[in-house]
């Protein structure tokens, strides 16, 4: 029996370009789709799933949020993240959330056969790149990255801001109250200890944190 795929991607060409390359296998299929959140954990509790191959940055919930609440539903459910964030951003943070594989849109399309089958047999799937990250997470440090002290909250949030996109949209798209929002931004400015969101954005382009977006 064909291994059960559901693909959780906004961009419906994403969506589209999976379910091709599920077709010309002979142990998977995608048989789900979700273009947010709300629809993901909506088709997580209809059944089990052998596999769920998930974008971090969809309208609704989303993130390491979403990976969380997916893990709360379904504990044994594997995810593997497909993702247009750089490894460098969201590997770690995904990881820890309960994803079993990170995998980014710009890397080698013969990578995603090899990466869906591994994590959908129960294995977990990390490039070289993301390998070498877990290594120095666990190496002691002097003095860890700024960035590392936020929650996954407030990275979400440091994220957004960074983007250029403004607490009101943030609260929307998150599902929080402004006040909410503001509170993150300054626990985030503290935290970094910064003062602006110009500092934050400087320090993004340094550590390489800043990605496109509707690509």
């Amino acid at each position: 029996m064909k291994k059960q795929v559901l693909v959780a991607d906004d961009h419906a060409i994403i969506r589209d370009g999976m379910r091709k390359i599920l077709a010309d296998t002979d142990d998977m299929e995608m048989v789900g789709e979700a273009a947010n959140g709300h629809e993901v954990m909506d088709l997580i509790r209809q059944r089990d799933w052998d596999l769920v191959v998930l974008d971090l940055s969809m309208p609704g919930r989303s993130g390491v949020e979403l990976i969380k609440l997916i893990k709360a539903e379904r504990p044994k459910c594997p995810i593997l993240i497909f993702s247009m964030h750089p490894e460098e951003q969201y590997a770690l943070r995904a990881l820890r959330a309960g994803a079993s594989g990170y995998l980014s849109k710009e890397g080698d399309s013969d990578l995603i056969l090899p990466a869906l089958r591994k994590v959908a047999s129960g294995g977990v799937y990390i490039s070289t790149n993301v390998a070498e990250l877990l290594a120095s997470d666990v190496t002691p440090h002097f003095q860890e990255a700024p960035h590392k002290k936020l929650s996954d909250r407030e990275f979400q949030v440091f994220d957004r801001i960074v983007q250029g996109v403004s607490l009101t949209d943030i609260a929307h798209e998150l599902s929080l109250s402004i006040k909410t929002v503001s509170t993150h931004k300054s626990h985030i400015l503290n935290k970094m200890n910064m003062r602006s969101h110009v500092d934050l954005l400087r320090y993004a382009l340094e550590h390489h944190l800043l990605e496109a977006r509707n690509l």
